[in-house]
């Protein structure tokens, strides 16, 4: 592998002086070679001690060229690179985007990543050093057999790198550095930006207490997940950690508790080959997102190799990664996240010269998404593993940024006993009823019925689940998963924020519990509206279910929300709580129908599946959709929710956006303080 990274790095660096390949191809290949260049001082350095300012410039010099003032004419815009190569920008682009991951693997020290990256360069350069320049298609074939090589070697690394607790580079890290000393934020080679070193100052500011609590609120939250869900935590070895660079004092504090349970960490990076990536997505630690215009430009990068003979390449190169680390997989406990919010919310802008899944494609895409949940669930059981997900903000929601982070913990660490209490008050008053009406008001124009399951044992069984600070933290909802057949109408708001995206004016409609129609208001032509959620909410989907019906009771976060004016940048986990919510996709029991779940008064909820999901007894394919997109009507806009009896009178749990069931007044108290 030296002996091939020497003789690809000696011909890149000759690049920039040859004038063999003629423009406009040659400007292109000159920016890339003078940025690997970059990479390879990264890669060969030892480690040598340097100043906190020699680390900012090093970082800013590896991002700079998507840094939104400097897009315009970045080969990373799928706009400019048609532009500049006509009918070649998209190969282009593509390849742009798959060496960016050079900057991950020169960090950490992956020569073979980097080494096959370069070579992939090279080939491409070399197909323009001849007399006659080559076709696109012979261009996008050569990027096509690189992915299709290494397509195995690429997805064994990574599943390896989600069980393996041996691979630890972002563990010491976090374990070994002066976390006062900041310099550590740039040994990962992600994007800093100033909201990591402000989350990484705050932090700092705390007492060692202080941070214990915030970790002991995450860790305590994933181990109650395990207790709950009458799992055996004890038969587990590793957690996987996520968060984003700046929280490495939390997450220290968080892998010292998780050690006194038995854990040990494992942390990756998001995924950098475009054989692994996630769409928009980023799964794993990450940095500062640098542009999410360039994220978003690239999130259908796949259109380019997606065909059925890679979903079978991937497919069998998966399940014989998962083979291969077996042991490793079965006593993995599953993720502990760490979300962060407080960006400006993004719209993005849809182009036309950037990848996008054919219709072909999306079925494809469907099709290896659902069976690689099966291969992914037969080795990390479903209903032996648990999670938890906890949010923070960032700097950059504000000048009273340390304000609202202390509202946010006080927010994660509510008295769930009271809200135990109350939400049984709601359940006990939902579960005698087979119908539930949920209505907007003033321009929101929700109209929505949903259907319970019948209970044939009130006593032992109920539809809800009281939602405690476990693996959903923080507090606050009652949640169950509708009857499809009889649930239906419009849901509407007027603007949420979905897994980083904002959508302006969303509007689905539901026939027997599935979405048959869809809007939003975010372009003015309405095919790029219905794209949008297409590609976003529905995930190339023909129909998709409703697989949750949620009553959210945290006041306290939707008052702080208020109060702040962050409404528009609170993750979903924290905006479910604020008002009733609908996701879209697979029941929040998804892989675990079959394992009890119980209430804290001893009821087993006994709505864990729906029509869609019980198909996994007949055919596991036609089961599962892969997503779980919850969308929330905020207070503000809701009208009534209503429970209605056999003889259809109603009983309202909510009207005008206030908590009017006798009993949960006391949810109301943060409207009036």
């Amino acid at each position: 592998m030296m002996e091939r990274y020497t003789l690809a790095k000696e011909r890149v660096l000759e690049i920039e002086k040859e004038r063999t390949v003629k423009e406009p191809f040659l400007d292109f290949f000159c920016r890339t070679a003078g940025f690997l260049e970059k990479t390879m001082k990264v890669l060969e350095k030892e480690n040598k001690e340097e100043t906190l300012e020699e680390m900012e410039r090093e970082n800013r010099e590896l991002y700079e060229d998507i840094f939104p003032e400097n897009y315009g004419r970045s080969y990373g815009n799928p706009a400019y690179a048609q532009e500049k190569l006509g009918e070649y920008g998209q190969a282009f682009t593509f390849l742009y985007a798959e060496l960016r991951g050079d900057i991950a693997y020169a960090y950490e020290k992956k020569w073979w990543d980097y080494t096959v990256g370069m070579e992939l360069f090279l080939e491409v350069y070399s197909a323009f050093c001849d007399t006659e320049i080559p076709r696109p298609e012979t261009v996008k074939e050569i990027l096509r057999s690189y992915v299709n090589d290494y397509c195995q070697d690429m997805v064994e690394q990574r599943v390896q790198e989600g069980i393996d607790p041996q691979l630890d580079f972002a563990v010491r890290i976090v374990m070994d550095s002066d976390l006062n000393d900041l310099r550590y934020l740039y040994r990962y080679g992600e994007y800093v930006s100033s909201n990591e070193r402000g989350i990484a100052e705050f932090l700092n500011s705390l007492s060692e207490e202080q941070i214990d609590a915030m970790a002991r609120t995450y860790t305590e939250g994933y181990r109650i997940g395990f207790i709950n869900g009458r799992k055996d935590i004890t038969k587990k070895k590793t957690v996987n950690i996520r968060y984003n660079l700046g929280f490495e004092r939390m997450v220290r504090a968080a892998v010292r508790q998780f050690g006194q349970m038995g854990l040990e960490p494992v942390i990756y990076r998001y995924a950098t080959h475009a054989v692994n990536k996630k769409g928009y997505n980023r799964v794993g630690y990450t940095g500062g997102i640098v542009n999410p215009q360039y994220d978003y430009d690239h999130r259908q990068d796949c259109a380019l190799f997606l065909d059925s003979d890679f979903v079978k390449r991937k497919l069998r190169s998966l399940q014989n990664a998962y083979e291969n680390f077996k042991e490793l997989a079965d006593v993995h406990g599953g993720p502990a996240c760490i979300e962060t919010f407080g960006e400006a919310p993004f719209a993005p802008v849809n182009k036309p010269q950037a990848w996008t899944l054919g219709e072909a494609q999306q079925k494809l895409q469907v099709e290896m998404d659902n069976e690689s949940g099966q291969i992914v669930n037969r080795y990390i059981k479903g209903d032996e593993r648990s999670f938890t997900i906890i949010a923070y903000p960032v700097p950059e929601i504000g000048g009273n940024f340390p304000e609202i982070f202390r509202e946010i913990v006080r927010i994660n660490t509510l008295d769930y006993k009271q809200y135990e209490r109350i939400q049984k008050l709601i359940i006990d008053t939902l579960d005698p009823c087979e119908w539930v009406e949920v209505k907007g008001r003033e321009e929101n124009e929700t109209d929505l019925l949903i259907h319970l399951h019948t209970l044939e044992d009130p006593e032992k069984q109920t539809n809800f689940e009281n939602c405690v600070a476990d693996v959903n933290i923080p507090v606050g909802e009652v949640f169950t998963s509708p009857v499809l057949a009889g649930t239906g109408g419009t849901l509407h708001v007027k603007k949420v924020y979905l897994n980083g995206l904002q959508f302006k004016d969303l509007k689905l409609v539901f026939d027997c519990g599935q979405v048959i129609d869809y809007t939003c208001a975010n372009f003015e032509d309405e095919e790029e509206n219905r794209k949008y959620i297409d590609d976003n909410i529905l995930h190339h989907h023909i129909k998709i279910p409703m697989g949750e019906f949620a009553i959210g009771t945290n006041t306290t976060a939707y008052v702080a929300a208020r109060k702040y004016n962050i409404a528009d940048k609170l993750p979903i986990l924290i905006a479910e709580k604020m008002g009733p919510h609908f996701a879209v996709g697979d029941t929040c029991y998804s892989w675990a129908e079959d394992t009890p779940v119980y209430n804290p008064d001893g009821k087993e909820i006994i709505a864990r599946d729906n029509e869609i999901s019980l198909l996994r007894k007949e055919d596991i394919s036609r089961a599962y959709y892969g997503c779980h997109t919850d969308i929330t009507i905020p207070y503000e806009e809701l009208g009534s929710i209503s429970v209605i009896d056999d003889e259809g009178n109603r009983t309202r749990i909510i009207e005008n956006g206030r908590f009017v069931l006798p009993g949960t007044e006391e949810l109301n108290l943060p409207f009036q303080e």
